[in-house]
């Protein structure tokens, strides 16, 4: 039996109420706009951004917060109960309260960081962890009851345990801008970077492909032996870089863990790279040219992040490491999601159907042709913009970038409207209403 087979069997019976992950991708949707606006008011400091108040920095947590987080909250939530088979509770009200308070919070957090308000930073912050918090329990239910799916639940583990260090890190750095100084800056600076990108973002995003390229090619599982050793490495890799910047190791330890991460993460595309040649499905379309351009930009993030430590890059190097790192979570994730919206969308539709309508029928394909080249052009312009110090091309990759997050948009409406035609009963993605337990079943 493959992956796919056992993640698709009784889905339809162990799927939450459609606003609820459909709230968090509608949110992402528009914070990713949100993102690309503050990206064209920040164009003058993006170049050489190496830290500090203001809008590249609220611009980077739109990006990082409002869209990678706010996916993977909405995704993880619903796909781990299908993985794992596990019945959804019938309480709506942890899932809204973790919508509210996080949405509340990136844009608290955000806000003080463009209008440099340490206390409004802060607030945003604690609303943030406070919401993380809460996700990171349901997360834990899930794989505490979990049946099957064995690499997919280590894989959440490590997440869960990335998700701790993240927030005490970004507590620490929060408040050390309004005089509450926890940790030392540097080390703690390294430690958010590392165990928000590639320990959380990088887990998950890790753990849900061996569920979802194998099921969108069509393909056999990833050989276990190799998903092990990835992951193996990837755990190694990230207590490395713990225990360097708690001083336990020597720095030059730091090159080990780069090296020891990037080997996890090669074997991992090497796998995920086999299961789409292999798969009875090979016309997966662009939205696996931005998985493979997503893969492209975080290899070649390892490589930045060697070249730092061993100073060989330029004034531009951490601007460079960041537009890579988050660029290609941001690429990968927006080719999964634009396979996800309109597959969870025909599931939900379907119910109680004897036929699903397809997802293709769900998609309205003009809207992401637009986004995927868009986006494509705003990703190579921003990488230009700042090896060469251009303004005027970060504003540039700004406006595409906003296009293509506009045109995005519009495929998501489409996609919620044409499930509504289908089934009118979906409950839409609006305000949460905390005494409204229905399921979609």
């Amino acid at each position: 039996m493959t992956i796919a087979s056992t993640f698709l069997g009784g889905a339809k019976g162990r799927l939450l109420t459609a606003s609820i992950p459909f709230r968090f991708f509608a949110t992402a949707v528009l914070f990713q706009g949100l993102a690309w606006l503050a990206l064209f008011w920040a164009a003058p400091s993006v170049p050489r951004f190496a830290g500090g108040l203001g809008w590249p920095l609220a611009s980077l947590h739109l990006l990082t917060l409002g869209v990678l987080v706010m996916t993977a909250i909405g995704a993880s939530l619903q796909l781990l109960p299908v993985a794992t088979r596990q019945a959804v509770p019938a309480a709506k009200w942890p899932y809204d309260l973790v919508w509210i308070l996080y949405t509340a919070g990136v844009v608290g957090l955000t806000t003080g960081m463009a209008s440099a308000m340490p206390a409004v930073l802060l607030g945003g912050a604690m609303a943030v962890a406070t919401a993380l918090l809460i996700y990171l329990f349901l997360l834990a239910r899930n794989l505490r009851g979990a049946k099957g799916m064995r690499l997919v639940v280590v894989h959440g583990w490590a997440a869960c345990c990335s998700l701790l260090v993240l927030l005490g890190t970004g507590l620490s750095l929060a408040g050390a801008y309004s005089g509450l100084v926890l940790f030392d800056r540097q080390s703690t600076l390294g430690l958010h970077v590392t165990f928000s990108g590639y320990g959380f973002m990088g887990m998950l995003v890790m753990g849900f492909s061996y569920i979802l390229v194998p099921m969108f090619a069509l393909s056999d599982n990833p050989a276990p032996r190799w998903a092990n050793l990835s992951i193996a490495l990837a755990i190694v890799a990230l207590a490395l870089a713990l225990l360097v910047s708690f001083g336990m190791l020597p720095t030059y330890f730091f090159r080990l863990y780069v090296g020891v991460g990037a080997l996890a993460f090669l074997i991992h595309v090497a796998l995920m790279l086999q299961a789409l040649r292999t798969g009875m499905r090979q016309r997966l379309g662009k939205s696996f040219v931005l998985v493979r351009l997503g893969w492209a930009c975080l290899g070649a993030s390892f490589v930045a992040a060697l070249a730092l430590e061993l100073e060989v890059l330029t004034a531009h190097g951490p601007t460079l490491f960041g537009v890579l790192l988050v660029g290609g979570l941001l690429s990968l994730l927006l080719g999964v999601l634009s396979r996800i919206v309109p597959f969870l969308a025909s599931m939900h539709a379907g119910a109680g159907m004897r036929r699903s309508p397809t997802p293709s029928k769900l998609t309205a394909q003009r809207p992401l042709d637009i986004h995927f080249y868009s986006h494509v052009a705003a990703l190579v312009m921003l990488l230009a913009a700042v090896l060469l110090d251009s303004v005027w091309l970060v504003r540039a990759s700004a406006t595409l970038g906003l296009v293509g997050a506009t045109a995005f948009g519009v495929f998501f409406v489409a996609a919620w409207r044409r499930m509504t035609q289908v089934a009118p009963k979906i409950e839409a993605p609006a305000a949460p209403k905390a005494q409204d337990s229905r399921q979609i079943h």
